[in-house]
């Protein structure tokens, strides 16, 4: 799937856990395979969201610095 392709999903200025939480919702209801992209101000997020794609066995494609602030992660659903 392209980059481009996934959806983007606004978790700035939500802490932790909220941001693991929502994005295990969220892929919850996405097909294997699909991609997210996860926006967050938390600064925990870039240990909690790895360790939860590792845990989940959803895949971490990239993680990077936003705009702004803050960090993005496009994870990949896995099955």
């Amino acid at each position: 799937m392209l980059r481009d392709a996934a959806e983007t999903y606004d978790l700035r200025g939500l802490n932790c856990p909220l941001p693991v939480l929502r994005a295990k919702k969220r892929l919850a209801g996405m097909p294997v395979g699909a991609q997210l992209w996860v926006e967050t101000t938390d600064p925990l997020a870039v240990i909690d969201i790895p360790a939860f794609c590792a845990d989940s066995g959803h895949r971490l494609v990239s993680a990077e610095d936003a705009s702004g602030g803050g960090n993005r992660f496009l994870i990949e659903r896995g099955g």
